[in-house]
């Protein structure tokens, strides 16, 4: 039976919303209503997304000095693939890669075939010998700490470092739409059985104080590039508990997801799941608002 979309829905949907009720417990309040869940779903979606966008034409443009953006709650311009005519590849000038799943909100995008088995390869092996324990960035100070959350070693290239580095930093320019100079430089990173980097968010928090400090070497970073330089047998997939999402570490094959604004918000909360059997590498790329120094 064919259920039909009303206007009181999505009236009934709205108030649900501003009583401060989370969709999850919308939804459910709509499937035990009797409304089949694709529809319930469909109709949450489609319903929030137009009311939000009709609050944000409401208010009033204010001009944000471009300094201040990243702290102000506004969102910023992002890196982003066009996906306007849902291609299944996208030529990123010297390979064609693979679109394999897309999410909206957040904006996450798993592509495949980014690297071939010889760049997984040569990102492994240049980058072992340099291999230590990984560190965060200290946010209090704008340094960097040892992190209970994050149990991987790792290093760093500088940008262009190998010519591997060097022809992915172009592709991945290409196949984003941003400047190659506003991306920091490549962190390999070895994840061993029982490993894992509990959730977290890749932009600098802006009550931190030292906040500023990381900001000055080229603004908010805005994208996250993961790619999976090998397999391991079981676990170690990227996950995004907000979205209930998670994206299998598969050689060769890469999830981006960018951020306008350093706030939850965006649903980036992501996280490496820890690995249950064998060793995972991967490396990651961010991406910053300007030129990174």
């Amino acid at each position: 039976m064919s259920q039909t979309v009303t206007p009181e829905l999505r009236r009934w949907i709205i108030e649900q919303a501003a009583a401060g009720f989370t969709p999850e417990v919308v939804l459910a309040s709509m499937v035990a209503s009797g409304w089949q869940e694709p529809v319930a779903v469909a109709a949450l979606e489609s319903t929030l997304r137009e009311h939000l966008r009709n609050q944000a034409a409401a208010k009033p443009v204010v001009a944000v000095p471009e300094q201040a953006v990243a702290s102000s709650g506004q969102g910023v311009p992002v890196p982003d693939l066009d996906l306007s005519l849902s291609p299944r590849q996208i030529d990123a000038g010297d390979r064609l890669v693979d679109v394999i799943a897309t999410l909206s909100h957040p904006r996450v995008v798993v592509l495949g075939n980014l690297l071939s088995a010889e760049e997984c390869d040569a990102l492994i092996e240049s980058a072992r010998p340099h291999l230590a324990r990984s560190l965060t960035v200290e946010t209090k100070t704008g340094g960097e700490e040892l992190n209970p959350d994050r149990t991987s070693s790792g290093m760093f290239f500088t940008r262009g470092q190998t010519p591997e580095v060097a022809r992915i930093e172009a592709r991945i320019a290409r196949l984003v739409g941003w400047p190659l100079e506003n991306g920091e430089g490549f962190q390999v990173l070895r994840y061993h059985p029982g490993a894992e980097y509990k959730p977290h968010y890749d932009y600098f928090d802006p009550a931190e104080p030292g906040t500023p400090t990381i900001l000055k070497r080229g603004g908010q970073r805005v994208a996250t590039l993961v790619m999976y330089l090998n397999e391991p047998a079981r676990g170690g997939g990227t996950t995004f508990p907000d979205a209930g999402f998670e994206v299998a570490p598969v050689r060769g094959n890469a999830v981006f997801f960018s951020y306008d604004r350093p706030h939850p918000s965006t649903r980036t909360l992501h996280g490496g799941a820890p690995v249950i059997e064998g060793e995972k590498w991967v490396a990651t790329k961010w991406l910053r608002e300007r030129e990174f120094v």
